[in-house]
Order: structure tokens, then C-alpha cells, then sequence
């Protein structure tokens, strides 16, 4: 059993120095957390003018000052923190989710379906369907958009994943009624940290939530308030892959079925 931890709140778009002034801050009322988690693209905000602003957004994780606030914190308190982030490698812009432990960067999820202007600006993820174990848990991620496509989140919990973790700027309730039978049909958790408040025309609309194996609400965040929800989570009831006595949602599919002429 562990505690696990979600910060919902407004990031300034394009104030890096406020947004790490106001995640540092944060991360002080979450030390008791084994594992932490913030939104999609946290430290710059999401609603990118043009090319030429998100590309001067743009970090490589190793030079980052947000990361490495994000490792002191980490190694300070012992704890994992998972964070969205703008960033650069070589000539290509990524929306990336970080794994960041005592030890430093331990793993990045680069997004593979983009929304929207999100084509304009970053390069789709490639591969990256990675499973961390962190010791009290293995986890994998995934971002905002991705809740959409099923095939990521079954190959990770296949792998071994019993939690999902999902940075998200999320603007509609449609991932709020995607995400339980996300989590039931896999039969692991959902950790997705979405923000608040708006940018241009976009309203976000929070209520951040942490899922359970059967898909059912652990703690759900409102809509527009700043919020830090904590949640106990036994790993081990994502282990359990039986549906009835008789079903177990990973041995009973028929692959063989679902391709070719039996289509």
C-alpha cells in the first residue's frame, strides 16, 4: 500500500518561473505521497501561439530547471513525480511525460496521438509503451488525447502496468465516461492529473481522478478549483486479472479472431 498524489491547479502559459514557483509550493503539502502527479505540459501551459513559442518553451530534460527542482524534491522526500513537459530533443519538440525519481529521470512517455494545434508544434511519439517499476509499483503513462485509443493502454497493462498515470489538459467529459471501463476492461488504475482555468479559448475542466481496477472513482477533484487529492492504493488488486471465477480479461481474448478474414 501507498499513497499516491495529484496536483490540480492553473498553469500560466509561457511563465516557466511562475509555474515552478507554484508547483515547488505544492510539492510541500504532498511529502507524505510515495508517488506524485501534475498535469499535461505543467511547467509552460498548453495553448502555444505559434511554432516559434513552443519552441521557446522548449527544454532538454538534463538542462532543465524545472526538472532538476523536480529531482531535488524527489530525493528529498524519497518519492516518484510524474510531470507533462515541452520537450526538445534535437530539432523535434515532444509532449512528454517524465518519470522522475530519487535517483533523477528514470523514464519519458512521448505522446503519441496529438489534438489539434498539438500537430502544429510537436512530433508524435514513437514506441515508449514502457513499464518502470519503482519498486512499490509498476506503472506506465500516458497522456490527455491517448485515453482515446485503447491498444497503448492494454499493451501496458499486459506488460505488467497496475497503474496508468494520464497528465492531461482535458477540455470535455468525454475522457470522465471513457476512463472507468478503461480501467476495468484492463483491470488496473487510472491516475489522471488534468488542470484548471483557460487559455485563449480553451477551458479546461479538472476534476482530476484517481480509478481503481473496476473502474470505479477513488477520489475525483471539481471542475475549476485548485486541488491536491490524495488517494491509498493497494497495487496488488491490479494483479487480480478475473472478472468471474470463470473470465480473465487477458486469457479469455481471442486475437486470432480479431484480424483477417474473420473480421
Amino acid at each position: 500500500m501507498f499513497k499516491a498524489a495529484i496536483i490540480q491547479f492553473e498553469p500560466a502559459l509561457g511563465d516557466v518561473d511562475k509555474n515552478i514557483r507554484i508547483i515547488s509550493q505544492k510539492l510541500t503539502e504532498t511529502k507524505d505521497s510515495k508517488l506524485v502527479v501534475l498535469p499535461e505540459l505543467a511547467s509552460t501551459g498548453y495553448d502555444f501561439t505559434d511554432s516559434e513559442m513552443a519552441g521557446s518553451l522548449a527544454e532538454v530534460p538534463a538542462e532543465s530547471a524545472y526538472v532538476k527542482m523536480l529531482h531535488d524534491v524527489a530525493f528529498e522526500n524519497d518519492q516518484y513525480i510524474i510531470s507533462g513537459f515541452n520537450e526538445q530533443c534535437g530539432d523535434d519538440l515532444y509532449n512528454s511525460s517524465l518519470l522522475i525519481g530519487p535517483e533523477g529521470l528514470m523514464g519519458t512517455y512521448r505522446k503519441m496521438h496529438l489534438f489539434m494545434n498539438e500537430k502544429k508544434y510537436f512530433k508524435p511519439g514513437e514506441g515508449g509503451l514502457n513499464v518502470y517499476d519503482i519498486g512499490f509499483c509498476k506503472l506506465g503513462m500516458q497522456i490527455c488525447f491517448d485515453y482515446l485509443f485503447p491498444e497503448p493502454w492494454r499493451i501496458l497493462a499486459q506488460k505488467g502496468a497496475d497503474l496508468i498515470i494520464h497528465p492531461s489538459n482535458l477540455l470535455t467529459q468525454n475522457a470522465m465516461k471513457a476512463l472507468p471501463g478503461i480501467a476495468l476492461m484492463n483491470k488496473v488504475y487510472i491516475v489522471t492529473a488534468n488542470r484548471i482555468g483557460t487559455e485563449g479559448e480553451l477551458a479546461f475542466n479538472g476534476n482530476s481522478m484517481i480509478l481503481s481496477p473496476s473502474g470505479d472513482i477513488l477520489t475525483k477533484a471539481s471542475s475549476d478549483s485548485i486541488e491536491i487529492l490524495k488517494q491509498d492504493i493497494d497495487p496488488t488488486l491490479a494483479h487480480d486479472k478475473m472478472i468471474t471465477s470463470m473470465n480473465h480479461v487477458f486469457d479469455d481474448r481471442r486475437p486470432e479472431q480479431y484480424t483477417g478474414d474473420n473480421c
